[in-house]
């Protein structure tokens, strides 16, 4: 009796529908994950410091 070389390479309970529709959601968290780092990093770059006091605002000049 030959052995059998063609196994399913899922479980018979899991469809490629039920694949692809797993696979489209982690991709769709990643890109989601990755653009709340780009808005976090682009908001951490945004934030100036405020100036402490005006030294070098005024500039004595004689002439």
């Amino acid at each position: 009796m030959p052995l059998a070389i063609n196994a399913p390479a899922q479980p018979n309970n899991v469809s490629n529908d039920n694949v692809n529709v797993k696979v489209m959601q982690l991709a769709k968290q990643q890109q989601e994950m990755q653009g709340e780092m780009v808005m976090q990093l682009i908001d951490a770059a945004a934030i100036a410091p405020a100036p402490v006091n005006n030294t070098g605002h005024n500039i004595d000049v004689m002439v």
